[in-house]
C-alpha cells in the first residue's frame, strides 16, 4: 500500500542524456564519473555515479570497491575510458586497480525513468580480490536517518546514529598490501574488523516516506547487502553493495535504480542576501537562484517587523533579469533604497526569507568570533581552556622525531631520500613542541600555512593596530585562557606563538620543515583532545610495544610526530618574507624573538636565492619563487631600510605585474607606504588593469565576484578579492570602486548559490552555517569563527554545500590560513566602512 501510496507521484518523465553528459529528468540526475576518485585521499566521497535528487548530492562513490564501507584512504580506481553513447542513451567507463591488474566496465543506461548499472569483467575477478571486490553506491546518512527502508518488504528505518554488528578476523598480507593494515592497527592486536550488512535481498526501497528522497535498487543478479559505513569511520555513508561473483566473465551484475521524481516538482527559489545584514546607505542587491523551469516573477518586496511584532510592507521592486549560470538562472531584487535602521525579511512570491538587519553597526563584530575564539582554540603545544570547558590539553610533549628518508605521508606530504638534516630517521629532534598553530580539521602544523598566518597577523597589526584583548596567554606555563584579557593585544601574541615555531624550525632544522604532522594514520584521523593524539612520552625503539620505561621518560607505542624537513628554498623564501615582518611587530614586545627572526630572514633569503637559482623550476614554481622573492624583499627593506631590498623588489615587481596583474597587486599596494610618490604613479595601470578583471566577473557571474570551480571551494578567493579592493580602494579610489568589496561579504554572509547560509560560523548572523569540518566535526558542530570554504563546485555544473553534513573538507573545512586572511580581510574591510563614511 505505501508503494501504491508513492507511484502516483513519479513524473512520467524519462531520463535522457543531456548536453552536459549527464543523465537527467526534472527532479533527478545521474551523473557517471563525470567526478572522479583522486590520486591524493583516495576516496574524499564526491566522485563515481552520483544522484542529484530534487536539488541535493544524495548518493556518491557508485563504483567497483575492494571493501564493504571504503574509509577514506581505501584504493579506489582509475578510470582510464569514459565513453557516452548518445545513440544508447548510455555511459560506459572502464575501472582499473592498478595494484591487483584488475579491470573492469561499467555501463549505465537510461531505461525509463532509471537507470541500468551493469558490471562487465573481460577477466575473472583476480583470486586474492574474491569475496572482496563489489559493486557499491553510498547514500548521504544525513539525508536518510530518521527514514525508513524496505528489503525484500521487510521494514527497518535508517538509524540517526551508527549502530551495526561487526566480526573480526585475522591480518593477513592480502590486507596488508590493501588497506596499509600496520597505520590502521591502533593496538596491535592483529585483526581486522568487518562489518556486517544491517540487511541483505533482492529489491531495497529507500525512504518510501518521503518522496523527495525515495529510490528504489533491483539487483537482478547478486544479493544486494545495505551496510553502515559509520561503524568504522564517522564520515562514512551507508552503503549499497553487491559482490562480484568469482571465475565469471562477460555481464557478471545488474542493478536497476529507481529514483521517485516529483511530477512537476520545481526547485523553491534561493534568495541571497547578507545574513549578517547592511548599513543604511551601501548598495544592496539580492540574487535569487531559480530552476530553470520556473517563471520568474515581475516582483519583490521588503518587509519591515515593527517593535510591536508585526510586519509591513515597506518596498517592493522590480527583478532585473541575470541569466543562466551553470544549472540554474538568477535574477536581482535590487532594494538600497530601503535605508531606515530596523529589522526586515525578503518575500519573493510565496518564499521568505529570516530577518536580516539594517543598521549602522552590523559590522562591528565580523571578526570577534574568529579572533577570540576560533584562533586561540587552534593554539598548537598549549592548554586551551573556555569557561567550564578544555578544548585541549597540551599537545605533543613528546615532541617530534626525524621522518625517515623516502617516506610517502597520506596527507600529501614526502620526505625525500635523505633527511636533508644533522638527525638520523626517527631521531627526536628536540625543541619543535613550541608555538605554532593547528592547520585545520587535523593537529598538524603545515609550514606554509603557518607562514601566511604569521604573515596575516603581521599585516592586520600594522595596517589597523587592534588593540583587542580577550584572551589570557601564558607561554611560559603554555597555557590559554578565552575570555580572560591579560593587558596585552592578542594579535601581538598570536603573532608571537606563530613565530616561535617557525623560528625554531629554521635554528634547529637550519631550514623550514614541510611539516610536522602525525607518523600513522589511526591518529592522524583522531577526533577528539589533541592532547591524547599522543602518550606524551618520546618513542624508544629499545622497548616492547606500549612498554613504558622505568624512569617514566620515553615509550614503545609509535605514536609520535614526525617533522617531514626535505629542504625546498621556495618554502625558505616565504619564511624569509614572514621573518622580516614578524622581527617588526615583535620588537618592543619580545625583542630577542625579534632579533632571531630577522637574522634568520637574512640568512634565509641568501640561500634560498642561491639554491633557487641552481635548481631547475618549472613555469608555475618560478612563478611561486617569484612571488615569494618580492615579498621577501619588500618585508626585508620595511625592515631595515635598506637600499638593496628596496632596489630587488621593484627588479622583481614590474616584470610579475605584466605577467600576472591579479597575482601579484596586493603585495604592490602593501608597498605604497614605504616607497616614493612615483611609486604610486607607476603602480596606476596597474591598478586600471585589475579594474577590468573586476569588471569581466560582472559578466562571469551574477555575484560579480571569483567563483572557485575546484575541488576545494572558493570562499579564500572571494577573501583575498575582498582583501585586494579595500586596500586599493584606499590607495586608488578613483580607479576601483568599495562597492566591490561588499559583494564578497554579501556572498560570505549568504549571497551566494544553493543556500542563503553565512558561510563564517556564529557571526552576528540570523542563520549562519551549523556544521563545519573541524576536529570536532563528529559532534555535527562547530567552532565559533570558522569560515567555510564554501559554495563547492560539482562537475558539470552543480554547486553545493551541505550544513547537515560536516565530512567534506572541501566545503566545510576551515583552514588557519583562511580564517586569518578573512581576519585581514574583515579588518581592512572595517576600515573602508570608516573611510568612506558609511557610519558604522
Amino acid at each position: 500500500m505505501l508503494l501504491l501510496a508513492v507511484c502516483h507521484i513519479a513524473s512520467s518523465q524519462d531520463l535522457k542524456l543531456n548536453d552536459q553528459e549527464y543523465f537527467e529528468t526534472q527532479g533527478f540526475n545521474v551523473l557517471v564519473y563525470n567526478n572522479l576518485f583522486t590520486g591524493g585521499f583516495n576516496d574524499e566521497k564526491t566522485a563515481g555515479i552520483e544522484l542529484i535528487h530534487h536539488g541535493v548530492r544524495t548518493a556518491q562513490g557508485g563504483a567497483v570497491r575492494l571493501s564493504n564501507t571504503p574509509e577514506q584512504w581505501d584504493l579506489v580506481p582509475s578510470i582510464p575510458t569514459r565513453k557516452v553513447n548518445n545513440a544508447s542513451n548510455s555511459i560506459e567507463s572502464v575501472l582499473r586497480y592498478d595494484d591487483f591488474d584488475f579491470e573492469s566496465r561499467v555501463v549505465v543506461t537510461a531505461k525509463g525513468r532509471g537507470v541500468e548499472i551493469s558490471v562487465y569483467l573481460d577477466q575473472p575477478v583476480p583470486t586474492e580480490l574474491e569475496g572482496s571486490a563489489g559493486f557499491n553506491l553510498e547514500f548521504l546518512p544525513s539525508q536518510y536517518w530518521a527514514k525508513t527502508y524496505l528489503m525484500d518488504e521487510r521494514i527497518n528505518r535508517f538509524p540517526r546514529y551508527v549502530v551495526g554488528n561487526t566480526v573480526t578476523r585475522p591480518n593477513t598480507e592480502k590486507l596488508k598490501q590493501y588497506k596499509g593494515y600496520e597505520t590502521y592497527d591502533d593496538r596491535g592486536t592483529g585483526e581486522f574488523i568487518d562489518v556486517l550488512p544491517l540487511e541483505t535481498g533482492r529489491t531495497l526501497l529507500l525512504a518510501p516516506d518521503e518522496p523527495e528522497r525515495m529510490v528504489k535498487i533491483t539487483s537482478r543478479y547478486a544479493d544486494l547487502m545495505l551496510f553502515d559505513g559509520r561503524v568504522l569511520a564517522q564520515n562514512g555513508w551507508f552503503v549499497v553493495r553487491s559482490l562480484l561473483p568469482a571465475g565469471k566473465t562477460g555481464k557478471v551484475l545488474t542493478w536497476t535504480v529507481e529514483p521517485n521524481a516529483i511530477n512537476n516538482w520545481v526547485r523553491e527559489p534561493n534568495i541571497g542576501f547578507s545574513q549578517v545584514g547592511y548599513l543604511p546607505s551601501q548598495e544592496k542587491v539580492s540574487v535569487i537562484e531559480l530552476d530553470k523551469k520556473a517563471k520568474p516573477l515581475e516582483k519583490a518586496s521588503i518587509h519591515k517587523i515593527g517593535e510591536d511584532g508585526k510586519t509591513t510592507e515597506v518596498f517592493n521592486g522590480k527583478i532585473e533579469p541575470w541569466g543562466d549560470y551553470y544549472k540554474y538562472h538568477y535574477v536581482k531584487f535590487n532594494f538600497s533604497s530601503v535605508n531606515t535602521p530596523g529589522i526586515y525579511y525578503i518575500m519573493y512570491g510565496d518564499t521568505k526569507t529570516n530577518n536580516f538587519i539594517i543598521n549602522k553597526s552590523v559590522y562591528d563584530k565580523i571578526t570577534d568570533a574568529t579572533s577570540d575564539i576560533w584562533i586561540p582554540i587552534h593554539m598548537n603545544h598549549m592548554f586551551v581552556k573556555e569557561g567550564y570547558r578544555v578544548w585541549h590539553g597540551e599537545p605533543f610533549k613528546d615532541g617530534y622525531l626525524q621522518a625517515p628518508p623516502n617516506t610517502d605521508h597520506f596527507d600529501l606530504h614526502e620526505q625525500g631520500p635523505t633527511t636533508d638534516t644533522e638527525y638520523e630517521a626517527l631521531e627526536l629532534i628536540p625543541g619543535l613542541n613550541v608555538g605554532g598553530f593547528f592547520d585545520a580539521g587535523d593537529f598538524d602544523i603545515e609550514t606554509h600555512s603557518n607562514i601566511s598566518v604569521v604573515q596575516n597577523f603581521v599585516q592586520t597589526w600594522e595596517s589597523f593596530k587592534p588593540l583587542r584583548d580577550q584572551t589570557f596567554v601564558d607561554q611560559e606555563a603554555r597555557h590559554v585562557v578565552l575570555h580572560r584579557p591579560d593587558g596585552t593585544p592578542d594579535i601581538l601574541q598570536f603573532i608571537e606563538h606563530g613565530t616561535l615555531n617557525l623560528v625554531a624550525q629554521a635554528e634547529i632544522i637550519g631550514h623550514m620543515a614541510q611539516t610536522l604532522s602525525n607518523s600513522v594514520l589511526y591518529n592522524y584521523h583522531h577526533l577528539g583532545d589533541a592532547a591524547s593524539l599522543t602518550d606524551g612520552l618520546p618513542y624508544n625503539a629499545e622497548l616492547g610495544p606500549y612498554e613504558i620505561a622505568a624512569d617514566g621518560e620515553s615509550s614503545g607505542v609509535k605514536d609520535d610526530m614526525w617533522a617531514f624537513t626535505s629542504r625546498n628554498p621556495s618554502l625558505d623564501l616565504r619564511a624569509a618574507t614572514v621573518f622580516a615582518a614578524a622581527s617588526r611587530a615583535l620588537k618592543g614586545y619580545n625583542d630577542d624573538l625579534s632579533e632571531r627572526a630577522l637574522t634568520q630572514s637574512k640568512r634565509l633569503l641568501k640561500e634560498a636565492t642561491e639554491l633557487l637559482a641552481s635548481q631547475p623550476q618549472d613555469s608555475t614554481g618560478r612563478e611561486w619563487a617569484s612571488v615569494a622573492d618580492i615579498s621577501t624583499n619588500l618585508q626585508l627593506y620595511i625592515s631595515t631600510e635598506e637600499q638593496q631590498y628596496k632596489d630587488k623588489f621593484q627588479e622583481l615587481l614590474w616584470p610579475a605585474l605584466d605577467r600576472n596583474v591579479s597575482f601579484v597587486i596586493l603585495t604592490a599596494l602593501h608597498g605604497i607606504p614605504h616607497m616614493e610618490a612615483s611609486y604610486k604613479e607607476r603602480l596606476r595601470p596597474y591598478v586600471v588593469k585589475y579594474n577590468e578583471y573586476i569588471a569581466g566577473l560582472e559578466e562571469d557571474n551574477p555575484y560579480g565576484v571569483p567563483i572557485g570551480l575546484g575541488n576545494w571551494a572558493g570562499s579564500g578567493f572571494i577573501v583575498n578579492f575582498g582583501t585586494t579592493i579595500s586596500f586599493a580602494n584606499e590607495h586608488f579610489p578613483d580607479i576601483i570602486d568599495a562597492n566591490h568589496a561588499y559583494k564578497a561579504t554579501d556572498w560570505l554572509f549568504g549571497n551566494h548559490p544553493y543556500h542563503n547560509y553565512s558561510l563564517v560560523a556564529t557571526v552576528g548572523a540570523a542563520r549562519p552555517k551549523e556544521v563545519f569540518y573541524g576536529n570536532n566535526r563528529a559532534d555535527f558542530s562547530f567552532i565559533p569563527g570558522n569560515v567555510a570554504p564554501g559554495i563547492l563546485f560539482r562537475k558539470p555544473d552543480h554547486f553545493e554545500n551541505y550544513d547537515d553534513w560536516p565530512f567534506l573538507w572541501g566545503q566545510n573545512e576551515g583552514t588557519i590560513g583562511g580564517n586569518t586572511s578573512y581576519l585581514i580581510f574583515g579588518s581592512a574591510f572595517k576600515n573602508l566602512v570608516i573611510k568612506k563614511r558609511l557610519d558604522i
